[in-house]
């Protein structure tokens, strides 16, 4: 079978190292011509461990990022309203790491190279065009920079890997318009730190209109670790910025004094902001959920299926887990369009599920409901918001994302062996 996969992103590169794991030799297209290490941090959920562990990855993700071994929420005066263990701490058989984006892509890149050969990844590839017929599948592609033809490739299968701004989404849904932006604005670095400061936990500070986020991401120089970091501040206005427009450069001066006053132990927010390397700005934006991924032998996976807000860490965790169930079923299922079929049962719903949740600020909305109860920094909190309750919003989350410990360490793999 000729599998063709547009995107070289975190989910297509899973995606080809899945397929060659049950005996497939894919063909990924990637509209950039030079691939770079590009971004901030990212966290790998013991669910998406588990399959890169199953794909012999776990001792190079080890060595690039950190464990992390506990979550933190506060409040914007700095009490803490919610800890929990996280990672192999928490019972899981998979650990949670964090990890640079542009390592980790960097990493999967390699694998892919060394598992199907230096032909097995095409760059400079931006496709224009698919063509669907009764027994295969046309893509067509351009060079991006000169919008020059390069040629068209057929196959028999192709999986859309392409991200949030997907041709092949937009191939099918020519009217679905830019993605959907909640007027929160992301801006997003990474500095050095004490390591003694942070250790190995996630802290999420404040609440959904301002938020402050950081997690350890490398070990880099002794005793220092490099910090990610990301700024949440919702603004005004409507339309969503155009892709031009993502990415562009942040005035760490002005991000500084919005938050002046967010200091705690070991955390001097505007501190950190001001030290930091360059700062970026991203919209904060999703899509709606689809009523359909499959069309013939095409079909989407990861932000190009299900572009969620990034809340509890699980939109490049929910693409590895695509990756991993699309290969299974195109495995055991010798239909290919039956198997494009399987996959979307099996992956659409519980994706939108997590989508819908992330609008409601997943576990976050912890954070909002102790602003909205006790906003005062003496105010009751435990009288206000009793501790069962944030336990339960905890669980919920993980329960609906697929990673409650003990459901997630009975999980039947996708490995075939």
């Amino acid at each position: 079978m000729k599998i063709l996969i547009i995107g070289a992103g975190i989910t297509g590169l899973t995606t080809a190292l899945s397929l060659k794991a049950v005996g497939f030799s894919p063909v990924v297209y990637e509209a950039v011509a030079n691939p770079a290490p590009l971004g901030v941090g990212i966290n790998i959920l013991p669910h998406a461990m588990r399959e890169f562990t199953e794909l012999g990855l776990l001792p190079k993700l080890r060595t690039a990022g950190v464990e992390i071994d506990s979550l933190r929420y506060l409040t914007r005066h700095g009490r803490e309203i919610w800890r929990e263990a996280r990672g192999l701490a928490a019972g899981y058989r998979w650990p949670q790491i964090a990890i640079h984006r542009g390592r980790l892509q960097m990493i999967l890149l390699d694998a892919v190279i060394d598992q199907l050969g230096p032909e097995s990844v095409r760059f400079g590839h931006a496709l224009c065009d698919v063509a669907l017929h009764d027994d295969h599948v046309t893509a067509s592609f351009v060079d991006r920079t000169t919008g020059q033809s390069i040629g068209a490739e057929r196959g028999d299968v192709l999986l859309a890997a392409d991200g949030i701004h997907s041709a092949v989404r937009q191939k099918f849904y020519p009217n679905e318009g830019r993605p959907i932006w909640n007027q929160i604005t992301l801006w997003r670095s990474t500095v050095q730190a004490p390591r003694g400061d942070f250790g190995r936990a996630m802290l999420w500070a404040g609440h959904s209109r301002q938020k402050f986020v950081c997690y350890p991401i490398a070990t880099s120089e002794p005793g220092e670790v490099l910090l990610n970091w990301i700024c949440d501040l919702k603004g005004e206005g409507s339309e969503t910025p155009a892709p031009e427009d993502w990415n562009k450069r942040g005035d760490p001066e002005a991000l500084a004094r919005a938050f002046d006053g967010w200091r705690w132990p070991n955390v001097d927010v505007p501190g950190i902001v001001r030290a930091s390397r360059e700062i970026f700005e991203f919209p904060m934006v999703d899509r709606d959920p689809l009523s359909r991924w499959t069309f013939g032998r095409v079909t989407l996976l990861g932000d190009a299926a299900h572009p969620m807000y990034p809340i509890g860490s699980n939109g490049a965790t929910q693409g590895v887990i695509d990756a991993r169930a699309l290969a299974f079923h195109l495995a055991t299922c010798p239909d290919p369009e039956a198997a494009l079929a399987r996959y979307e049962a099996s992956r659409r719903e519980a994706t939108a599920k997590i989508v819908m949740m992330n609008r409601a600020q997943g576990p976050d909305r912890v954070m909002d409901i102790a602003e909205a109860r006790a906003p005062r920094p003496d105010d009751d909190l435990d009288a206000l918001f009793p501790w069962g309750e944030r336990a339960e919003i905890a669980a919920e989350y993980k329960r609906v994302a697929g990673f409650d410990p003990q459901a997630l360490n009975a999980q039947k793999s996708y490995s075939l062996i």
